[in-house]
């Protein structure tokens, strides 16, 4: 790829995602120091002043081999030379047990979102490549995955009120080293990347071996496109299927006929898509647990999964989300529980937690603003034990607590 047509292509992921294209656009860039991340920085540097650009680099330091702070230093001695903010967030490392990569994946994800939030950045572009969708193709092909699985991944989606970007998605790693060499860059090459105790590395070393046969990069890329294609029919029906729904207090209520008479595929498209809203989860439940559930559902037994509460009652079926898998305190500015934002004057030692049965016994009139399974889990502001807003169940102008994203738009973006 010429270096005109790949930071053409650069500015074209750009001013796609640009919310307001008269508007400047500040824009997080996670950068490891590896190559792909060191070649968005400098494409996104080089566009011209109308895309409107005011960048801000992230890097995590997750501390798991010796040399991660001198490489965190290099990316800030990159920045500084180029004359951009950056930031190095450390994480405390893995637990003792479960999967490291995954570990290490929602770490950096929950680093960078709040360090986004805290700078009053909304969008954030990422590093990832065609070679990365290949090697998640043929992951996911190897756990027997759906649609969404193998239809790639995706260009831009919003998770823990972050709009996440990736401009490389089309672009080869080859075409990316190619170009940082022309252009006399340079970048560290991870050792982990060849270590192949870890599932992605067995995937690049497969994709390799696989090349005879004509399975490419760029042949995954045309495959993926189609089944993208595909998902994105389903995904639409989805959404329109989400209208037999009422959302209420963050909690969602169907007609139990409405949902009956839903084809079977879509009903496990949309319990899938209520517990990855409400749960937070990164992934979805097993297919064993969602067809269980559905069963449950159209027996009209109570259910839960995934942290979410499901209740057949009087002709409707509530889903709340469970007291007990609710998330612990937050600081002012932090999305809480995965979808909740709350904004209002918040002072010093303030923090936002369930409102519980504690703080819902303190709102008068409840009553009016939603069922109790629902309020004792939105958003609450307390300070101590001492309870000082609950906008959803005791509204007040100087308090808000929204959702994001809602449910419709969950399902469009996921």
């Amino acid at each position: 790829m010429s270096d005109d047509a790949l930071l053409d292509r650069v500015a074209q992921a750009i001013s796609k995602a640009r919310p307001d294209p008269a508007a400047p656009f500040p824009l997080g860039v996670a950068v490891s120091g590896g190559g792909d991340s060191v070649a968005l920085l400098h494409l996104l540097h080089r566009l011209p002043p109308q895309a409107g650009l005011a960048l801000h680099v992230v890097t995590v330091d997750h501390g798991l081999r010796p040399e991660s702070a001198a490489e965190a230093a290099g990316v800030a001695a990159l920045c500084a030379g180029l004359g951009l903010p950056h930031v190095t967030l450390p994480w405390r490392g893995p637990a003792p047990t479960g999967n490291l990569m995954d570990q290490a994946r929602r770490a950096r994800a929950a680093l960078i979102a709040d360090w986004a939030r805290g700078r009053g950045l909304d969008d954030v572009a990422l590093g990832h490549t065609a070679d990365d969708d290949a090697e998640s193709f043929l992951m996911n092909l190897g756990r027997a995955a759906g649609l969404e699985g193998l239809s790639g991944m995706r260009p831009q989606w919003q998770d823990q009120g972050i709009r996440w970007h990736r401009p490389l998605l089309g672009v080869t790693r080859a075409d990316l080293r190619a170009w940082l060499r022309r252009q006399g860059i340079g970048w560290i090459d991870d050792p982990g990347n060849d270590n192949d105790r870890f599932t992605r590395v067995k995937a690049r070393r497969a994709l390799a071996a696989l090349a005879p046969l004509g399975i490419t990069v760029d042949r995954l890329a045309d495959s993926i496109a189609h089944l993208a294609a595909a998902r994105g029919v389903v995904q639409a029906a989805t959404h329109r299927a989400a209208d037999c729904l009422t959302e209420s207090a963050g909690a969602l209520s169907v007609a139990r006929a409405d949902w009956v008479a839903l084809p079977a595929e879509l009903r496990r498209r949309l319990l899938v898509a209520m517990t990855l809203w409400m749960g937070g989860g990164g992934y979805p439940p097993r297919a064993a647990q969602v067809a269980r559930l559905d069963l449950a559902l159209d027996q009209g037994r109570d259910a839960t999964l995934a942290g979410l509460r499901f209740r057949p009652r009087a002709g409707r079926i509530a889903i709340t989300r469970e007291a007990r898998a609710a998330m612990g305190p937050v600081a002012p500015g932090g999305i809480w529980d995965h979808r909740w934002q709350v904004t209002g004057p918040f002072a010093p030692g303030q923090t936002i937690a369930a409102l519980g049965a504690s703080g819902l016994a303190q709102c008068a009139d409840w009553r009016a603003h939603g069922p109790r399974e629902a309020l004792i889990v939105t958003p609450a502001v307390w300070q101590g034990a001492r309870l000082i807003a609950a906008p959803l169940a005791r509204p007040d102008p100087l308090w808000q607590a929204q959702l994001r994203p809602d449910f419709g738009m969950f399902i469009l973006a996921h």
